[in-house]
């Protein structure tokens, strides 16, 4: 059992990063596995609706999504992290959500049935919407999404700030705790 934090910020060791290695500490100390995925420097281009992956699960784009979505489709949990950028998750981010979700769509729902959820970090504003966009990604791909003390965001802009947001930090520990609970009820 493993679930996988994928951070969608440009930038490495970041606030996005540092909130996603939180809740996998939340997660590991549940006795489950995980893994942390930066997105940053990944080549994963946007869906051009080929639809070649309706007849097969593969897509045609060469870059780097297809052995991240086989490590995807292993995992038993999945949280997709995100700086808000002009109110909604990174391009990257969305790339990955866009093709992913097409090829899990398009060959046997391969995500349903798996635990996951978003995190979203921002300076002031548009968590709400960005948060909302990564939640409908889960839901119409059939996830069981748990909940925490508080909507999954943070706050913060310059590096280190998000380690600020006590309240942040809480509500990202009890939503990998609930992750790890839910995991472990559905794969026990």
């Amino acid at each position: 059992m493993k679930v996988l934090g994928i951070v969608g910020s440009p930038r490495r060791g970041g606030n996005t990063e540092f909130i996603t290695r939180h809740t996998l500490q939340a997660v590991e100390e549940e006795g489950v596995g995980t893994e942390l995925i930066t997105l940053a420097g990944l080549d994963i281009r946007p869906c051009n609706a080929c639809m070649v992956c309706k007849t097969e699960e593969c897509c045609p784009i060469e870059d780097d999504l297809m052995p991240l979505y086989a490590r995807m489709k292993e995992a038993a949990g999945i949280v997709l992290a995100t700086p808000v950028y002009f109110g909604s998750a990174t391009a990257l981010l969305k790339a990955l959500m866009e093709r992913a979700g097409y090829l899990a769509r398009n060959n046997g729902q391969g995500f349903g049935g798996k635990v996951g959820g978003p995190l979203v970090v921002a300076r002031r504003a548009g968590h709400n919407f960005a948060m909302s966009e990564l939640t409908a990604w889960f839901q119409v791909l059939g996830f069981f999404i748990p909940g925490s003390s508080y909507w999954n965001i943070a706050f913060g802009r310059d590096k280190g700030e998000v380690e600020k947001d006590e309240e942040g930090l809480t509500t990202a520990w009890n939503f990998g705790k609930n992750v790890a609970f839910l995991v472990k009820k559905l794969k026990g």
